[in-house]
């Protein structure tokens, strides 16, 4: 019986070099990716042969196409982990679920938070659930501050997406991870700071 292979690996893209290039004009571009110029091939190809490197063509549609001189072998690896880092950037989130009472001790609230933590760090996506039993459900307020703790708690990397809302016996809210939101913070507060020592400078002038 012969079996079927999935084709379950991305087809790497093509790329001619050296010799294999048809154009026989080029825009060059160097290994940092500064323009060289456009120029025959053969001259091309000899910048590369002097340099050790590569001829390779990344726009072989563009008019001329554009060539750059390379470690191909090298050029081949960045562009394989950047898809890598592309496509485990892409992997689709998943959804979480910390289960809480509403009478929890802090103790117990910190390790649901801290597990909440490391879902969202890993790009999850965290369903808190606070289930009322009994009679418990006469005083949903408990609930919601045990809800509004573990939120605040996490702030700083998540935000929310369901505001907190009772299904059944259950209350329930949904966040979501918002990463480097701090960073972000400081780089928008960083230009203000500048504008005003300058503001200063220009007062003391």
């Amino acid at each position: 019986m012969i079996k079927k292979h999935k084709r379950n690996q991305t087809q790497r893209k093509y790329y001619r070099t050296n010799e294999r290039i048809f154009a026989t004009e080029l825009r060059v571009l160097d290994a940092q990716g500064k323009q060289i110029g456009v120029i025959a091939k053969f001259e091309a190809l000899k910048l590369a042969r002097d340099q050790g490197l590569d001829l390779v063509e990344v726009a072989p549609m563009a008019k001329p196409p554009v060539a750059r001189i390379i470690d191909f072998k090298k050029f081949l690896y960045q562009e394989e982990k950047k898809r890598r880092d592309e496509k485990r950037k892409s992997k689709a989130s998943e959804t979480k679920e910390i289960r809480l009472g509403p009478f929890m001790d802090d103790h117990d609230l910190a390790v649901m938070v801290k597990r909440a933590r490391d879902f969202l760090s890993s790009n999850n996506k965290v369903k808190l659930v606070v289930r009322f039993s009994g009679r418990q459900i006469t005083h949903p307020e408990f609930g919601q501050q045990v809800i509004d703790k573990v939120v605040q708690s996490l702030s700083d990397m998540s935000k929310i997406e369901k505001e907190r809302h009772f299904e059944g016996r259950q209350l329930i809210a949904m966040i979501s991870p918002e990463r480097h939101r701090s960073e972000r913070t400081v780089e928008e507060k960083e230009p203000k700071h500048e504008e005003k020592n300058q503001e200063v400078s220009q007062q003391k002038v």
